[in-house]
């Protein structure tokens, strides 16, 4: 399961990389792409590591 997670954060760390020096977009729409994926993987990791299966979320 570890390993797993380590493997998932670094695909998006990479993917997160990559969009950021690559695509030709707005600095704002960059910014709000990057705090919508890292607020999905902070809530994905909560979830995986069973905290927040106790809060019915």
């Amino acid at each position: 399961m570890l390993i797993n997670v380590v493997i998932s954060l670094i695909i998006v760390g990479v993917l997160l990389y990559l969009v950021n020096n690559f695509l030709p977009m707005d600095g704002n729409i960059k910014q709000i792409l990057n705090i919508v994926i890292i607020i999905a993987v902070v809530l994905w990791l909560l979830r995986t590591f069973g905290i927040l299966s106790g809060l019915g979320v």
